[in-house]
């Protein structure tokens, strides 16, 4: 199993953050690596990247404003997430952990770069995309 951790401050408040990342709906929106979501039930969904690959989202756990969790799964491989969020004087830290299992044995020495790469990119979209909602009044 590879654990990556991403630890970053969003300057934006909690609740925009909090929204922003827990509905799945608008990830095509602003995540640069998401093609469409299909929502199957308020506990699962399934994600497509761009170049079409599904993976299927289970949340497991759910404290509003406090922790976000979910198992997934697709063909390359299996994990689970938990996001923390909290108020902070700049605005909102996020803490985001992913566990994750290579169903493939050669995707093993790749996975924590890929890891690494995929949270930088998701704090990223996720800081512009909360920033351009806050600018508009959202």
């Amino acid at each position: 199993m590879t654990v990556s951790h991403i630890k970053a401050t969003i300057p934006c408040d909690l609740s925009t953050v909090w929204n922003a990342v827990t509905d799945a709906a608008q990830y095509p929106v602003w995540r640069s690596d998401v093609g469409k979501t299909e929502i199957r039930s308020d506990r699962q969904l399934i994600e497509y990247t761009k170049g079409g690959n599904a993976t299927v989202f289970t949340v497991t756990a759910a404290e509003p404003y406090r922790r976000w969790e979910f198992d997934m799964e697709n063909s390359r491989m299996t994990g689970h997430w938990i996001g923390i969020f909290a108020s902070c004087e700049e605005g909102t830290e996020i803490e985001f952990t992913e566990y994750v299992t290579a169903k493939k044995r050669f995707l093993k020495p790749f996975v924590k770069w890929y890891l690494k790469r995929q949270q930088a990119r998701f704090v990223s979209d996720l800081t512009q995309y909360v920033q351009q909602k806050t600018a508009k009044g959202e």
